[in-house]
């Protein structure tokens, strides 16, 4: 067969193995179809349900012996028998794109092929894969060139996806109905609904009716963008060819009008929901408590959750990560937790987000020794709070501490733990820390943060400069308070007359009156003229 060289990708392929977390997608499924099913090796891929295919095309369910030099033998049956049903696996909000396709033995090892383009110049993959498809395999079909096409599209190799079905007439080839559903699931990637739709109408041109799967996918696209309009317009398609939504159609459409702030429309529509025989889920739930949370109608949600718990289904982490963040944003974090507890009442172990979601939110809202407690627990449960957070939890111990003095150590102890883990300090940490360590008379201590915090390049407002210097004299340690000075010198820091006031009266006072004298002429060469003046 002739193979025809189409252009190169603009831009290499940097990645050709599928997300981790590919493993954990849930499926679109019918449970009246009957399934096509695919895998590529250890590639998994959604799937697709075989009443989508054209029916004008009978597929073997007998065992076929497959010969390749590179690839080697594969046993395996190419399609499900008659009958067989696969059922799918609840999903997730983020993961609603996905394809209705499951796992099954590929005809050749596709990672193999994958990662053999990989090391090829962009313009030659296309003709690579053509002639593996031609060669290795021995035949070439849609079907074949459905299965590369799938591959490239869950590794995420969109352009060259679409290089290879430009070319598709080029290999005498028709596109069969799974092959227009993998191009709506392309574009949809690509965060292009619009040339997904195309598709789509072009699909049905060619007399293919689209199944529920490719449908949501496009519903849930157009919905992820705000395109409430272009959503309903594909509604209208399924009502019109006779496709019935499914729950995860309408989670989708739920999501995106509690995205545009319609969230009254969303509420009746879930009521709609109960009242047919599409069962809402968890995700459900989720999807229209996420929209009274962004509202501030935090309590609502929880009254939704109580629901949900009642007819029997199972929270999951992001259902109660929702209400933490809706408690926190409406500035009554400490309900969180309460959230927490009901988490663990329910055998849902709090994750990061969890811990960080909540721990944010009470240190926004000033509840300070709350969120030490949330950062203990976190830290027991093996989980590390960010740099972001243990800055602000820092910051929030240090000025606690000016009334209750015991909070020093504490805060002291979270602020070394930074270090050790190689975060970074903000300035404003450093300079409440000083703060916090001088009022607590911890003077050598505020004395060395104030060196390491000019060291990192940070200029000490005067205010700090000034309480470790008064500091230091006080404590009679008046060589340390000059080598402050130094340091101001050294980062171009001009001293306020209040720092060398200190100075010089400390000086006086330990009679060193010669020391007094230098500090007073390094005051008026920099134009500043203290108050105080060297003992005669």
């Amino acid at each position: 067969m002739m193979s025809m060289s189409l252009p190169s990708p603009c831009s290499p392929l940097s990645e050709f193995l599928p997300s981790p977390s590919l493993s954990n997608h849930p499926v679109f499924f019918n449970n009246t179809s009957k399934l096509c099913c695919h895998k590529f090796s250890s590639l998994k891929l959604v799937f697709i349900p075989a009443a989508s295919l054209s029916t004008t095309k009978s597929y073997p369910t007998e065992t076929t012996v497959l010969h390749s030099p590179i690839l080697g033998n594969k046993e395996q049956r190419l399609y499900p028998k008659e009958g067989e049903e696969h059922k799918g696996l609840p999903m997730k909000e983020e993961e609603q794109e996905s394809l209705d396709f499951d796992e099954k033995a590929s005809k050749f090892q596709v990672l193999d092929l994958l990662n053999a383009v990989k090391a090829l110049p962009c313009k030659e993959r296309v003709d690579y894969i053509v002639r593996v498809l031609d060669k290795e395999i021995g035949f070439f079909n849609i079907s074949d060139f459905n299965d590369v096409l799938m591959a490239l599209v869950t590794a995420n190799e969109s352009d060259l996806v679409l290089k290879l079905y430009s070319g598709l007439s080029c290999y005498s080839l028709e596109p069969n109905s799974w092959t227009f559903s993998i191009m709506v699931r392309c574009h949809c990637k690509k965060k292009d609904p619009g040339e997904a739709k195309r598709v789509l109408d072009q699909m049905m041109q060619k007399g293919f009716n689209p199944n529920v799967a490719t449908l949501t996918i496009l519903i849930n696209s157009f919905c992820k963008m705000g395109q409430l309009q272009n959503t309903f317009q594909v509604f209208e398609v399924m009502d019109r060819i006779g496709c019935k939504p499914n729950i995860q159609t309408y989670n989708c459409l739920l999501k995106g009008m509690c995205y545009v702030g319609r969230i009254e429309e969303a509420f009746e529509l879930m009521e709609d929901i109960k009242k047919t025989t599409v069962e809402p889920d968890i995700y459900t739930y989720t999807a229209m408590m996420d929209g009274f949370c962004k509202v501030g109608r935090s309590d609502e949600a929880m009254e939704l959750l109580n629901e949900a718990m009642e007819m029997g289904l199972a929270p999951n982490v992001v259902t109660f990560n929702t209400l933490l963040d809706g408690y926190a944003k409406e500035g009554r974090p400490l309900k969180g937790f309460g959230v927490l507890k009901l988490m663990k009442q329910r055998k849902c172990m709090p994750d990061y987000i969890s811990y960080s979601t909540l721990l944010h939110g009470l240190l926004l809202w000033g509840k300070v020794l709350a969120g030490l407690r949330i950062f203990n627990e976190m830290e027991g449960s093996g989980l590390e709070a960010d740099e972001r957070l243990m800055n602000s939890l820092v910051r929030g111990l240090c000025r606690k501490s000016i009334k209750e003095n015991d909070l020093v150590e504490v805060a002291y102890e979270v602020f070394e733990k930074m270090k050790k883990r190689g975060f970074v300090i903000e300035q404003s940490t450093y300079a409440l820390v000083i703060q916090a360590l001088w009022v607590a008379k911890k003077v050598d201590d505020a004395f060395i943060n104030l060196h390491q915090m000019v060291r990192l390049g940070y200029i000490p407002r005067l205010i700090t400069i000034n309480n470790v210097i008064r500091a230091l004299c006080v404590g009679g340690k008046v060589d340390k308070a000059f080598y402050v000075l130094v340091l101001m010198y050294e980062n171009s820091k001009i001293p306020s007359r209040m720092s060398y006031d200190l100075l010089i009266h400390e000086l006086n006072r330990q009679e060193r009156t010669l020391g007094a004298c230098n500090v007073y002429g390094a005051a008026l060469v920099r134009g500043v003229v203290p108050h105080k003046k060297p003992r005669r």
